[in-house]
């Protein structure tokens, strides 16, 4: 009695193509949906006094940093942008370009099909390297734009050196991020 080779199953991927209208407009909503978790204003330039010690002052830091990040990033976009408002052809862009790594790489849930050909995550980030790059070379602004960036870090760091984060609160989100809580469980 000849024994036979058990069955092998075979897998195939299903061919899913995308509009680009969807990925673009999803990858936007994304993007409005990361700058809409911003810490409100007010409340970001409220209770600022000068720290105690050196320990403090880094606790106060690292704090401040997860909680305002958003404030902070948008803080150093818009720096960088007015830095570029003597140069408009530049300032387009680099927004354009900028733009392109949020929609095309960051905030980016499907694949990218092109003319029906799929790219890796690894050729996109190559591709748009290779575009930042070739803006950074032709830019006579990269200067005045690497000043702007600098003052923007700058006055985030004094932010995050001077915000008494006494009376902030985590969500929820940012708790499990953190590690301080873990998932919850509902029964379905």
């Amino acid at each position: 009695m000849s024994l036979s080779p058990p069955a092998t199953a075979t897998y195939t991927s299903i061919p899913v193509t995308i509009p680009a209208s969807d990925v673009i407009s999803r990858s936007i909503e994304n993007l409005l949906a990361a700058i809409s978790r911003h810490r409100p204003w007010p409340v970001f330039v409220s209770s600022l006094t000068r720290p105690d010690s050196f320990p403090s002052a880094l606790t106060r830091l690292q704090f401040n940093a997860r909680h305002f990040r958003t404030n902070y990033i948008l803080l150093i976009g818009a720096c960088g942008f007015l830095s570029l408002i003597g140069s408009p052809g530049w300032l387009l862009v680099t927004a354009a370009v900028v733009w392109l790594w949020l929609v095309i790489y960051f905030f980016r849930e499907d694949p990218l099909v092109v003319f029906g050909h799929h790219f890796s995550d690894w050729a996109v980030l190559v591709g748009l390297g290779l575009a930042s790059l070739a803006v950074v070379w032709l830019s006579s602004g990269l200067g005045t734009l690497i000043l702007g960036l600098g003052v923007g870090l700058l006055v985030c760091g004094l932010h995050g050196l001077i915000r008494d984060p006494e009376g902030l609160f985590l969500d929820e989100n940012d708790a499990v991020s953190a590690g301080l809580i873990g998932p919850t469980y509902t029964p379905v």
